[in-house]
């Protein structure tokens, strides 16, 4: 057990990012204190802070079990991530973002059952998607759940399994191996790294609800489109790394990610933008009856009136 001296290093160390976000931050460096499970360091990483955070983050420097460390402003969630990885010492690495809450004996089961498991080296657990006050959202009812551990990497690629970074407790040695977050990305970094754990080690569920997962006005990105943008740049990266059958996975999943990026586009309105993801994909995806199916719809839709799409979505609703 980590005797808080700094000698020892401690068995877990907590990764948490932030940037402002004082409403929140307080209560998500509490549930780390307040867990079950005390061998632990927390790292947390400024990504340039107002003054009022930053005097915050200073009065906690003098616990021994806290590193801070202040960066310039990055905007970049994966090189705010690395940066606190760096300073990591423990055998295990867990993550939480300043807006997001672990309930009490998340690390204790987590690690329990992680160890409990040699063959995997990583593990994952459900979550509640909470509102800026911490109640549970009335959609969680409703939220699709699909239990998934083992060899995930094609069920993630099919959009099965539902991941979300607070959850996530992995090995030193595991990330070391898969490499830390890409910081080429500007959004959907994490679900990057969970596919190259993925290739490496199976994973391990603890199927109960552990996080919360906080939504709030301040933590969606004005730039919605940097999610599809990242996810083909992992799409595209990862053919090199896997065998013929997943190679052609991937391919696939490249083209529909475009699909939904000009989908999206168009659903805006956006003629423009919708016809050029279209034109970008072009490459890539013309051997595809799907991508010529689809992407035709999508054409049509940037023409068409807003009120003949309604007309056609109103009577879509009354047939299903």
């Amino acid at each position: 057990m980590n005797n808080g001296s700094g000698s020892t290093p401690a068995l877990v160390s907590v990764v948490m990012p932030t940037f402002n976000r004082l409403q929140f931050l307080p209560a998500a460096i509490g549930s780390v204190f307040n867990q079950t499970f005390t061998d632990w360091e927390l790292i947390i990483a400024d990504d340039g802070s107002e003054a009022r955070t930053q005097e915050y983050l200073h009065s906690l420097k003098a616990n021994p079990r806290v590193t801070i460390t202040w960066m310039s402003h990055t905007g970049s969630p994966a090189a705010v991530r690395n940066a606190a990885l760096q300073r990591a010492r423990g055998e295990y690495i867990a993550f939480l973002d300043s807006d997001d809450i672990w309930e009490n004996r998340k690390l204790e089961l987590q690690l329990a059952k992680l160890r409990s498991r040699k063959q995997c080296q990583w593990s994952y657990t459900a979550f509640t998607n909470v509102d800026r006050h911490g109640d549970t959202l009335p959609e969680e009812s409703r939220r699709r759940w699909i239990p998934c551990e083992g060899d995930i990497f094609d069920r993630m690629l099919r959009g099965e399994v539902s991941i979300r970074t607070p959850s996530v407790l992995v090995t030193r040695l595991l990330l070391s191996d898969s490499g830390a977050f890409d910081e080429s990305m500007r959004s959907a970094e994490d679900y990057d790294l969970w596919l190259r754990l993925a290739l490496r080690s199976e994973v391990v569920l603890l199927d109960q609800s552990l996080v919360r997962i906080r939504a709030h006005q301040e933590n969606h990105s004005a730039d919605w489109s940097s999610a599809y943008v990242g996810q083909d740049h992992t799409f595209k990266k990862l053919q090199s790394y896997v065998d013929p059958q997943r190679r052609s996975m991937l391919q696939r999943e490249r083209v529909r990610n475009a699909l939904k990026l000009a989908s999206e586009h168009a659903t805006r309105r956006s003629a423009a933008n919708a016809w050029r993801a279209l034109l970008r994909s072009l490459s890539f995806s013309w051997r595809y009856a799907e991508w010529w199916k689809r992407g035709s719809r999508i054409v049509l839709r940037t023409f068409l009136p807003e009120y003949v799409l309604e007309g056609f979505r109103r009577r879509r609703g009354r047939v299903t």
